[in-house]
């Protein structure tokens, strides 16, 4: 069976525009949106894991590659969507979480996170080397110790496919994504004056490099399954700004993709383009969108909404409070963002809230903040919303109740926030 990837990449090569976006998210709510509008609409969904969120010692979600796998087989199975309308991926898998360590250690452990990837049955693999580890001399990180250690990680991966396709002989093969330029996961950490586009000559070393590494460690013929290459085309986000998408800008670099039909771009970092931009992006060759935090920042303006409604509808010692709850939850453990926000303690409390790098994502799925969203859900169950306050906070999702397009429930509500962002992707691929 043919990888739905590579499916597109063949109607790409007989020209036909198309796409596909990739959700980035371990929020339950999100995937289960992104399940159900993979059903709804017939179309396979892409959804990724990132090394931080999960991996074998259980990531900052507290799952394994295999639990994650699992509970999103479990969710499509609870809707009635086939196991092969989605694909689960593995995003800047790699030395990301263990760059303190020697190269030894950082290798070992990435070798086993890309392994469990795909053992698990992940089939998309963002083989994600570009970042220097505790003994790499100074200075910029070369292409070839990049591809080398890529080489490493594509036999890994193999090798978990393999054993897993002993099992499951209908177990799909992985496809590969490459590529040194990539944006900060999550985001930027600093306010940025320029973003450099990824020059053309930069894109044709990075893949004539892999292949000539590749082929030195034995595995050439694996650039038949790299179906991807990572570059920045000029599209990023911060706390509080969005590089717009700019086609002139990457004219040459989208220019150079024609002179390797067998792989597209993958954009990360596209969150809050433009319906508009992110169609030309699809259109210049950029056929994989990533998009993460405005999802969840989706949801977070949606649970938000439905807590104003709360404290008009709900008496004061009954309600949830989930905005207040979110808040005292980020505070009590900073780790996660403090280093991506700056300023004095008003504009530190703005970012918590309404920063567009949505480190609130960190937090939102912790047993507190879950508790006291499910309780947001109840009491505005037991206190209906009236349409026209729904009118007041939630415009567009009134237009869809109106239309008999969506349910007047909290927890449909929430979700939609989240669709909000989606219909962007949609319409681009």
């Amino acid at each position: 069976m043919k990888h739905p990837l590579q499916e597109m990449m063949d109607k790409r090569r007989q020209g036909i525009r198309c796409g596909i976006p990739s959700y980035c998210s371990a929020n339950e709510l999100v995937i289960e949106i992104a399940l159900r509008r993979a059903k709804e609409r017939s179309i396979p969904v892409l959804i990724e894991a990132t090394a931080n969120q999960v991996n074998q010692f259980g990531g900052y979600t507290g799952m394994k590659p295999a639990d994650f796998y699992q509970m999103v087989l479990k969710m499509a199975k609870d809707i009635d969507l086939p196991e092969n309308m989605m694909i689960l991926a593995g995003d800047h898998l790699g030395p990301l979480t263990w760059q303190k360590l020697p190269e030894a250690e950082a290798m070992k452990n990435s070798v086993e996170l890309v392994y469990q990837y795909a053992r698990a049955g992940f089939t998309k693999i963002h083989l994600d080397t570009s970042m220097k580890v505790a003994d790499d001399a100074p200075g910029l990180l070369k292409t070839e110790v990049i591809a080398r250690r890529g080489a490493a990680l594509y036999k890994a991966a193999m090798k978990g496919y393999e054993e897993l396709k002993a099992e499951k002989p209908d177990a799909m093969r992985p496809v590969f994504v490459i590529g040194s330029e990539v944006p900060i996961p999550g985001g930027a950490t600093e306010a940025e004056d320029t973003l450099a586009v990824t020059s053309p000559d930069a894109f044709r070393d990075t893949v004539s490099t892999y292949q000539r590494v590749w082929t030195e460690e034995g595995v050439g013929d694996g650039m038949k399954d790299v179906i991807a290459v990572v570059v920045q085309p000029g599209v990023e986000f911060g706390d509080e700004q969005v590089f717009d998408y700019d086609p002139a800008a990457a004219v040459d670099l989208c220019a150079a993709l024609k002179e390797f039909p067998d792989i597209c771009f993958e954009g990360h970092s596209t969150d809050y383009q433009t319906a508009a931009d992110l169609y030309n992006m699809v259109t210049d060759g950029i056929a994989i969108l990533k998009v993460g935090p405005a999802l969840t920042y989706g949801l977070r303006e949606a649970l938000f909404s439905l807590s104003m409604m709360e404290k008009e509808l709900v008496p004061e010692d009954q309600r949830a409070n989930f905005i207040e709850t979110l808040d005292a939850v980020m505070l009590a453990s900073p780790a996660n963002w403090e280093k991506h926000y700056h300023g004095d303690e008003k504009h530190l409390a703005q970012c918590r809230k309404y920063s567009y790098s949505d480190r609130a994502r960190y937090y939102i799925g912790q047993p507190e903040v879950v508790a006291a969203m499910n309780k947001l859900f109840d009491n505005l169950r037991a206190y209906p919303i009236p349409m026209n306050m729904l009118h007041q906070y939630m415009p567009i999702s009134y237009a869809k109740i109106r239309e008999g397009k969506l349910k007047l429930d909290p927890r449909e509500l929430a979700m939609d926030g989240i669709v909000q962002f989606m219909l962007d992707y949609e319409s681009a691929v």
